[in-house]
């Protein structure tokens, strides 16, 4: 007698074997598709790839004959479909695509986009009459079927039938309120050259929903300049200035402003902000921006008043020591007689404490390179250190000390501040900035393998002041170091540029005088063209704009671009000749001529942005 146990488990076993096969044939036959699809979508990919390439050399006839394939294996894919009828027209078989055409429209009525292509078809065949009717007919299918409209709208833009593509997209906000093309629109406007209704487009976009404020800001920024009197520039603000009178709202003053500051009309921006800020009296990081933007262009009026508004409105003690931090820093760069009284009067207000460090900083510098007196820097830094809340805060101060010892010759002393910063911070800014003073530091100490080794490193140095000054130093020393124990002439240079970092500008002079006697000239190889000839006059010129010898600099400028016009300072000069001719000399006409040499001789020059800007600047007022 069987046992019923070993006949269930028998039963069971069968049946777990039976489930075993089924899923390995399911298995295999699933890997055996998967596999062919895989392979047939390489196929297709291919042959797609092979097509583009005969598309892009021009040769039609071959692509044609691929894009036919692909598109009779997929005759939705409307890639296939549009290169495969240009392919056609380019071949001028004209009634191969109407056909194609005529017969895709009849399967799939509804697909209304392809009237367009069978409009511009029979424009290719010169036969606007029946273009005009398919395009028609485009038009008029948005009345029954908004859900192609943006679509069809499309493939007008395509074909560069930009006023019907504005037509279908308007249709299509007129049968559908929620759907909003207005961006669409703006841009094919602009493609027209059309800026009045370009611009209205994008101000109706914003007026539906601010949000789109950012978006539109970054599509006229490609369209307006620094130039006030700009076509652009002027339709714009007509526009935004309408809005405002209409029906006022933040956005519009928010754009005005924006136009202003790109403008550089800071002052008009600072209106604007303030008629912002009456409406939300809490927020005052606008014009906090603003001020350090009109300080960072010299707009020292605005930029104070900014400021000064700033410390009248906010409750906020932070904010008000900020603000005076660049009122400080306006009265140095302006040379206010009165500056250290303003150090005294806001530390009587603030404090000396971890709360005004970056003033206590500043008055530091002040004391050391205005009034050369830094001892008293140094004993104020070294009060600060302790102070400070951060390794941040402490690096600050740290290098700023450094700065003072490497003023007064102790270099060792700079070095170890420098040294300490770029070992605790190694990849943050500030120890880069360590890391540049160091070798800056042995390039004056006449160490010039150990500056380059520094260097060398900071070439790739995140921030792109640091890289570029990096470069300088670095090419300065590898084209002008001694060779074989035979002098150069870069020591007695490097002396000269630390005599400068010192305001020692006569010691500089002399040093640089004496570079050039007859017996030096031979000895260094201080030949007209060569680098440190031209380093040495750049100097010169830099030394004597400091002592306001305006013309003698200009002189000595002069003689770097007679000597080499396509050196690696050409752009340096040139910038420097149009600034000394535009603000000291007060003489735009020929500052113009210097900053129009950078614009159109000197196109990657770092100073190509500024000189554009000035250029029109002078331009504009010598016109008017």
């Amino acid at each position: 007698m069987h046992n019923p146990k070993i006949k269930s488990f028998h039963k069971i076993l069968t049946t777990f074997l039976l489930y075993l096969r089924i899923m390995k044939a399911f298995l295999t036959i699933f890997f055996f598709v998967s596999n062919s699809v895989i392979f047939s979508q390489e196929i297709i990919e291919n042959e797609f790839f092979l097509a583009e390439n005969y598309f892009r050399e021009g040769e039609y006839e071959k692509a044609s004959q691929i894009y036919k394939k692909l598109y009779d294996q997929s005759p939705f894919n409307s890639t296939y479909l549009y290169r495969l009828i240009t392919c056609y027209q380019q071949t001028e078989s004209f009634v191969i695509v109407e056909n194609l055409l005529i017969n895709r429209i009849k399967k799939e009525p509804l697909q209304t986009y392809l009237h367009v292509f069978l409009g511009y078809n029979y424009s290719k065949a010169k036969k606007e009459n029946l273009a005009e009717i398919q395009y028609q007919k485009a038009i008029k299918s948005i009345d029954n079927n908004s859900s192609y409209a943006a679509i069809i709208a499309r493939t007008f833009s395509d074909y560069n039938l930009l006023d019907y593509a504005i037509l279908a997209y308007q249709k299509a906000m007129e049968k559908n309120p929620n759907s909003n093309y207005s961006f669409q629109i703006a841009q094919i406007y602009g493609e027209k050259g059309a800026y009045q209704k370009m611009f209205e487009s994008y101000i109706d976009l914003l007026d539906a929903n601010e949000r789109y404020l950012n978006l539109v800001q970054r599509s006229v920024s490609k369209y307006i300049t620094d130039d006030a009197e700009n076509e652009a520039n002027v339709l714009f603000r007509k526009t935004v200035l309408q809005k405002l009178v209409k029906n006022p709202k933040n956005e519009w003053n928010i754009l005005l402003s924006w136009l202003f500051i790109q403008q550089k009309e800071y002052e008009k921006a600072f209106i604007q902000e303030k008629a912002l800020f009456a409406r939300n009296p809490t927020d005052l990081n606008m014009i906090f921006e603003l001020g350090q933007i009109a300080f960072e262009n010299k707009n020292y009026e605005t930029a104070q008043s900014c400021f000064q508004f700033i410390i009248e409105k906010t409750q906020a003690e932070d904010e008000k020591i900020e603000a005076n931090l660049y009122l400080i820093k306006i009265a140095v760069a302006t040379k206010n007689p009165k500056t250290q009284d303003i150090f005294n009067k806001i530390f009587l207000e603030f404090g000396i404490n971890s709360f005004t460090i970056n003033i206590q900083i500043a008055n530091a510098d002040f004391l050391t390179f205005q009034k050369n007196d830094p001892e008293k820097a140094i004993a104020i830094l070294e009060k600060a250190l302790t102070f400070s809340n951060s390794k941040f805060e402490e690096a600050k101060i740290k290098l700023k000390l450094g700065d003072v010892f490497v003023f007064i010759g102790k270099f060792n002393k700079a070095l170890i501040y420098f040294s300490q910063i770029q070992t605790q911070l190694k990849n943050h800014e500030l120890g880069q900035e360590a890391q540049f003073k160091v070798a800056q530091t042995s390039y004056f100490k006449g160490d010039f393998d150990w500056a380059k080794a520094q260097l060398k490193v900071l070439k790739g140095a995140t921030t792109q002041l640091i890289a570029n000054d990096a470069v300088d130093l670095y090419l300065k020393i590898i084209d002008n170091e001694p060779v074989d124990s035979i002098p150069s002439g870069l020591k007695e240079f490097a002396k000269a540029e630390l005599a400068f970092y010192q305001n020692k500008y006569e010691e500089a002079f002399q040093i640089l005088k004496s570079l050039f006697t007859d017996k030096n000239i031979l000895a260094n190889g201080l030949i007209p063209g060569e680098v440190l000839y031209d380093d040495a006059l750049f100097l010169e010129a830099k030394i004597l704009i400091k002592q306001e010898k305006y013309l003698d600099a200009i002189e000595q400028l002069e003689k770097i671009v007679t000597a080499d016009n396509q050196g690696f300072l050409t752009d340096d000069v040139y910038y420097l000749m149009a600034e000394t001719y535009n603000f000291k000399l007060k003489n735009p006409e020929k500052a113009k001529e210097y900053y129009q040499k950078i614009i159109f001789e000197q196109p990657s020059s770092i100073y190509l942005v500024d000189a554009r800007s000035k250029f029109r600047k002078i331009r504009g007022e010598i016109l008017n």
